[in-house]
């Protein structure tokens, strides 16, 4: 980017006071659109084990960024609400900068949840209970715009640095590394699993619980580290209807191209998703139909279905003044799979509902704990025996104004030097069958299991 790429007009300086760390952000509006992959990859040379990448499902909005000026690791236990205060902190109590209406611009908190905050992390030890930050550089890539935002927490001189490192990011190495190849795929316990759907399916017959989501692992070994930049590029060229997602810590990553939004929301007007039920893509375009077809008249999945709907009404009307949720569900094709899709609308009653606060309320989703929510939590806990992590928790981000998304960390898996572990799970209700429930896990490893080079 030179000199000239940067329309002076639109740069702003704001300084924000939290205690002990005062934050600086200038906001540049770019003449030119760097490519979002080859950015991400240049800085790796500089930024690797701090970069976030994410895309929404539409491509509206990306965000590429580097570095950080301010981190937190959720410690309490209500995550959600100690992120709230920490943010609310930063960026300064209420203050609010209408000079740019620009959602995702200026300070931007990226980060993620773990699923169940009450589990030991072994595993997941790096991520925590959850970890959130802001970066030090972040471009935002919007339909019609660039924008780079440079923070910096030691006033001016900080951040003109943060820009002057920025710039030499879009001169650095774009090349993709390779993958290396793949030594072994190994189910991680299918037999055990299968009789915990089975015990669960007694649970649910005997009215502990309506349903509830039981997840299995597929470890990968791979000839080598495999980078994120790789499978990222693989990710975005094979699932260009998905999220996609990579949060960096240290030499581990979370990596993902998840359907599923759990909620957004731009001023006071918010957008949730009920996404459960599922069936495999047809080989052709008549068989696809007719499974499509078999999906939406399926009492099983629309019994599944319905529960996520019903949770997300019960949960979002007290924030609204209304909400508007469709009768019936439609089909969301995916490349591998296809679900039944309800979208949820809503205009929140109180203007100082914040997004944590949502979701705070929404997670787990019946698509991804059960319901009722306790007893399929200690169910999961009971049956799964691994911890999640940050699989099926809620991963995004959030802008000083209060606007930003977060979607389901689902379709993900753990990077870790020459290893990945691959997630996936599936709704268990009376009339489940575990073979068939193995089944649909092994379709959901589809996609990040190509990505890495899989069959």
């Amino acid at each position: 980017m030179a000199n000239e790429d940067i329309a002076n007009e639109d740069i702003l300086m704001k300084e924000k006071t939290a205690p002990a760390l005062k934050l600086a952000s200038r906001i540049i509006k770019c003449r030119t659109a760097p490519d979002p992959l080859r950015l991400f990859t240049a800085g790796a040379a500089r930024f690797y084990g701090s970069r976030f990448f994410w895309q929404d499902k539409n491509r509206e909005t990306v965000f590429v960024g580097f570095g950080r000026v301010w981190s937190c690791t959720v410690t309490a236990s209500d995550g959600f609400a100690q992120m709230e205060d920490e943010w609310r902190n930063l960026k300064g109590a209420g203050e609010v900068y209408p000079e740019t209406a620009e959602t995702g611009t200026g300070p931007v908190l990226f980060g993620g949840f773990a699923f169940d905050g009450t589990v030991a992390k072994q595993e997941w030890k790096t991520f925590g209970q959850g970890i959130f930050r802001v970066p030090q550089i972040l471009f935002t890539f919007k339909k019609d715009a660039v924008f780079l935002t440079v923070n910096g927490c030691g006033g001016t001189e900080s951040v003109q640095e943060a820009e002057k490192t920025a710039r030499s990011l879009l001169n650095g190495s774009t090349a993709f590394p390779a993958l290396p190849p793949l030594k072994a795929v190994q189910e991680m316990g299918a037999d055990e699993w299968k009789k915990s759907v089975a015990t669960a399916v007694q649970f649910i017959r005997e009215g502990r619980m309506d349903k509830v989501v039981l997840a299995r692992k597929l470890e990968l070994a791979f000839d080598g580290v495999t980078s994120p930049d790789a499978v990222l590029a693989a990710l975005s060229a094979q699932q260009n209807d998905s999220y996609l997602f990579v949060l960096e810590e240290g030499s581990e990553s979370f990596i993902g191209a998840s359907p599923e939004r759990l909620v957004k929301k731009t001023g006071q007007h918010i957008l949730s998703t009920c996404l459960a039920g599922s069936i495999k893509r047809g080989r052709n375009e008549a068989e696809d139909l007719e499974l499509g077809k078999a999906l939406l008249s399926d009492q099983k999945n629309l019994s599944e279905h319905g529960f996520v709907v019903s949770m997300i009404r019960q949960v979002l009307e007290p924030f609204c003044n209304g909400l508007n949720v469709p009768g019936a569900p439609v089909l969301m094709r995916m490349r591998d799979i296809q679900h039944l899709y309800t979208p949820v609308t809503g205009t929140v009653k109180d203007k100082n509902t914040t997004l944590f606060q949502l979701v705070k309320a929404l997670h787990p989703t019946p698509a991804l704990g059960g319901i009722p929510r306790q007893p399929a939590m200690e169910a999961i806990r009971l049956l799964e025996k691994m911890d999640r992590g940050l699989y099926g928790a809620p991963i995004g981000w959030v802008d000083y104004r209060g606007s930003g998304e977060f979607c389901v960390g689902i379709r993900s898996g753990l990077l870790k030097g020459d290893h990945a572990s691959l997630y996936a799970g599936c709704g268990v209700v009376k009339e489940s069958e575990p073979e068939e429930e193995y089944k649909e896990t092994s379709v959901k490893f589809t996609p990040m299991l190509r990505a890495l080079g899989g069959k």
